[in-house]
């Protein structure tokens, strides 16, 4: 069976839930192995073997730390020439398409972006994609060369599947570019102990509707109910009453999450195109005719400072 390469998202060792969901694609089109690199690349082993990994090829160097982008590519690069993989799958970050993109160009392959569902096809991997502003659903395959896809976050089930999970270390000649950008500083992120907005599995989003920065503690405090992510329209975004790393829409965050619940938000083209991919969509707003309810799978026509408290203490209540 023909092998398919998985780079790994991780954390010191800590694997990220989109890593997990490209194991159980990469089943579909072959047998998985996964490419950890960094700090803690040999702690991952042992729960992407538990994820269907038969091999687990790691490395670790300065320059994977040290060095944007490019170090990372080299060793994708590395991993694929060892392997001749029938396909190579990457996660959808910001960072993960710009990997994907330059091994890609490398290795003279195509490349397909923010796939939501892999099946494999008689001519390779087929992807699903939405386009234009999520007004369409697309198939495609690359034609040609070893097909490079992102996948975005949310688009398959962790399943777990045990394999061998072998570790082999990874021989990686680093290019004359990859120290050709240097990482001067890092600053934490302040944790808000919510989800990844982009990997959440909930997403409760507050609009125009919101009607000020302090009321977004209604929205949070849905949000924390469910154990979701917490997003905001460019309207909320531009008016300074939540941070720009929250905003979803065609100029923010696309996320595709098992529930989206959009709060006074109207459904403008642009914000739909970074929420349509959500599997069921519910919406709260006292406009009857505002777009958003042509979309959505559920929806409340009413004041959602009356309906999203409610909605808060009833599961409040459901959870004992």
């Amino acid at each position: 069976m023909a092998e398919v390469l998985v780079y790994v998202d991780h954390v010191t060792g800590a694997v990220r839930r989109p890593t997990l969901e490209l194991l159980t694609l990469a089943r579909r089109l072959g047998e998985p192995v996964a490419v950890a690199l960094g700090s803690g690349a040999e702690a991952t082993a042992l729960v992407l073997a538990e994820h269907g990994a038969v091999k687990v090829l790691t490395a670790d160097a300065p320059e994977f730390a040290g060095y944007l982008v490019v170090p990372k590519v080299d060793a994708l690069q590395a991993a694929y020439e060892a392997v001749s993989p029938a396909a190579v799958l990457v996660p959808s970050s910001a960072e993960g398409k710009e990997i994907a993109a330059r091994l890609a160009v490398r290795i003279g392959s195509g490349i397909i972006t923010d796939a939501t569902d892999l099946q494999a096809g008689e001519q390779g991997p087929v992807a699903t994609q939405s386009a234009f502003a999520a007004s369409f659903t697309t198939t495609s395959r690359v034609s040609r060369g070893i097909p490079v896809i992102t996948v975005k976050p949310n688009s398959a089930p962790v399943e777990a599947a045990a394999a061998a999970g072998t570790v082999e270390a990874l021989t990686v000649t680093f290019s004359e570019q990859a120290r050709g950008t240097k990482v001067t500083a890092r600053t934490a992120r302040e944790s808000t102990g919510r989800p990844d907005l982009t990997e959440a599995a909930i997403v409760v989003s507050g609009g125009r509707g919101v009607n000020g920065a302090e009321n977004f503690a209604v929205i949070e405090a849905l949000a924390d109910s469910l154990g979701a992510a917490v997003g905001a329209s460019r309207a909320a975004v531009d008016a300074g009453w939540y941070p720009h790393a929250n905003q979803v829409g065609q100029t923010g965050k696309s996320v595709s999450p098992q529930l989206y619940i959009a709060n006074g938000i109207s459904g403008a083209i642009q914000h739909r195109a970074g929420m349509q991919t959500s599997k069921t969509i519910v919406a709260v707003n006292k406009d009857a005719e505002a777009p958003i309810f042509d979309l959505v799978d559920y929806g409340v026509v009413g004041d959602l400072f009356d309906v999203v408290p409610q909605l808060t203490e009833e599961i409040q209540t459901r959870k004992g």
